[in-house]
């Protein structure tokens, strides 16, 4: 690590007798800010890019090689002259420290991880390598490329550290019964990161972020999942969706929204930890009925627990069935966020887009979808007859 570091050192040492200020100015001439975000390819990522890019920053994203493409999220950033990506990964610190070195970023945004909860209790030693020694890395990096007084950091948390809740709504001093591996290795990340920020004066700063949600959400989370359900079934594409406790309680926000509180946390005078929330509060069932209705079919509840189901009011057919398949080990059922904080010292507002229209965006995202991809089938499926009776040579 010594030479590691006496490497580093050695290739920035110009740079850094050039550098008058974090970032912002360089020989003389003012130059814009420079971030650079893990997870860029993901939902918040991409979100966050197009915030920054607007704010008019130069945007660095760190992505992992993949023979499958993953960057439809972005895809339309990439040609930009102030959008660039770099190949890296957070089980990789070597990758880290070079990308931090070449970029010399004014801001990090730590938003890569492995963020699903269900699949934490199947890959737990990857959830924790990602997503506690992960942050220990970008940390790390930012040290030993000589940024720790310039550069600030943002850090994902998440409002599954409250876990197992000890109070309702739950605010920054609310305290943390994590209740899966994704949540525990997530506590690391929060405590490493205050950590730094105390024992080496850094400014890096955790969000703890409550559900956030989006047409751009991947398509095995709840929320998607359920709207895209509903646009199959109304649209004959599947039969029915399965879900597991229709009684969870979550805290949805849009994450096109989340992002901006991201950014405000770097903005401020101090660094600090903040819940990013909306303050209300939703149960698994509002959303998928909620949803349905938007596309077009109005359910009914009957039954209790594992034999709770939704029928079309209309048809009589069930729709949506509890399976045991999607319960998990511990499960958490309230999270309740409350943005006081973020409202007061950050001037953010959570509620700029209503749980009502982000479900109504989120639906309407995924009827044009379905629609396009039964189009897209019922070409492929004329093609074929078509070569079959020799029509098309």
């Amino acid at each position: 690590m010594l030479l590691l570091r006496a490497g580093i050192t050695q290739h920035i040492q110009g740079e850094q007798r050039l550098q008058k200020g974090p970032g912002i100015e360089r020989n003389g001439r003012k130059l814009m800010k420079r971030a650079l975000i893990t997870g860029v390819t993901g939902q918040d990522g991409s979100y966050l890019s197009e915030f920054l890019l607007d704010k008019g920053y130069e945007v660095h994203g760190i992505i992992r090689r993949s023979s499958v493409d993953f960057r439809e999220r972005i895809a339309h950033l990439e040609g930009n002259p102030r959008f660039h990506l770099h190949y890296g990964d957070l089980t990789d610190s070597m990758s880290l420290v070079k990308v931090v070195a070449a970029v010399r970023p004014d801001e990090i945004y730590n938003l890569a991880a492995q963020s699903h909860v269900q699949v934490s209790f199947d890959v737990p030693e990857f959830t924790a390598d990602v997503d506690a020694t992960g942050v220990l890395r970008v940390l790390e990096a930012v040290r030993v490329c000589g940024l720790a007084d310039t550069c600030r950091i943002y850090q994902a948390s998440t409002s599954e550290l409250f876990g197992k809740v000890e109070e309702v709504p739950q605010n920054e001093n609310t305290p943390f019964h994590p209740y899966s591996p994704y949540a525990v290795a997530k506590q690391y990340g929060f405590w490493i990161t205050k950590e730094y920020r105390e024992a080496y004066h850094m400014f890096c700063c955790s969000g703890i972020l409550f559900n956030h949600e989006s047409e751009r959400r991947g398509e095995t989370f709840v929320t998607r999942k359920i709207t895209l359900a509903a646009a199959r079934i109304v649209q004959g594409k599947q039969e029915k969706l399965y879900l597991g406790n229709l009684s969870s309680l979550r805290d949805w926000g849009y994450a096109k929204d989340y992002v901006e509180c991201m950014w405000l946390i770097l903005q401020n005078d101090k660094p600090d930890d903040y819940v990013i929330a909306t303050g209300v509060q939703h149960s698994v069932r509002e959303f998928a009925t909620l949803a349905f209705q938007f596309a077009g079919i109005d359910l009914e509840w009957v039954g209790e627990g594992m034999e709770e189901k939704g029928i079309d009011k209309t048809s009589g057919k069930v729709l949506v069935e509890v399976s045991p398949d999607f319960y998990r080990p511990t499960d958490v059922v309230n999270l309740w966020g409350d943005p006081s904080k973020a409202k007061r010292e950050l001037g953010w507002n959570p509620t700029r887009t209503s749980f009502e229209e982000l479900v109504k965006l989120m639906v309407k995202h995924d009827m044009e979808k379905v629609a396009v991809e039964r189009a897209e089938e019922h070409i492929r499926t004329n093609l074929a007859e078509y070569l079959e009776k020799g029509l098309v040579k």
